[in-house]
């Protein structure tokens, strides 16, 4: 994948003719003004001799969701309508005003596993009677680094019990 700041050329098959003069010591010159192309690597691009990431993953995924203030029990009501619709769902903590929900995700990468995480609560607020609240929190981390902040005695808790719970 390649970008281009706006104003500056671009071409696939080589530098932009500005480009193609060098200065003394090799490096490329400019007109005055010109900007530099930039680039990139796009999401689940390899390097030479790096596997193929191909393979799903797990994630571990914790959204948090922030909102007016609604009634505990309907709170709770969509928590435990999401996670019988989702079965993936670990946890979720609730109150009258947020919620925590965290699940594994089997994605390629975390690219993927943050995309179905943010479609998560829109995608489901009428099927399972969510309050309107907003996504105010993401944070998706692979299997092993789940693992080592556990064995480091730092970051979530292993999610037991397992269900719906108030905060």
């Amino acid at each position: 994948m390649r970008r281009v700041r706006p104003g500056a050329a671009a071409s696939r098959g080589g530098a932009s003719p500005a480009l193609d003069s060098t200065r003394a010591g090799g490096h490329p010159s400019r007109a005055a003004g010109e900007e530099r192309a930039l680039t990139s690597v796009a999401a689940g691009d390899t390097y030479e001799g790096e596997a193929p990431a191909d393979l799903p993953r797990l994630w571990h995924v914790t959204l948090s969701v922030s909102g007016e203030e609604a009634p505990l029990k309907e709170v709770r009501r969509g928590l435990e309508q999401l996670a019988h619709d989702h079965p993936f769902l670990l946890t979720s903590r609730y109150a009258n005003d947020h919620a925590e929900i965290r699940y594994w995700e089997e994605a390629r990468d975390l690219h993927d596993a943050a995309a179905v995480a943010l479609r998560l609560w829109g995608e489901h607020r009428q099927t399972a009677k969510l309050p309107p609240w907003e996504i105010v929190g993401l944070e998706v981390i692979d299997r092993e680094t789940y693992h080592q902040r556990i064995a480091e005695g730092y970051g979530p808790l292993p999610a037991t019990p397992v269900g719906v719970h108030p905060f």
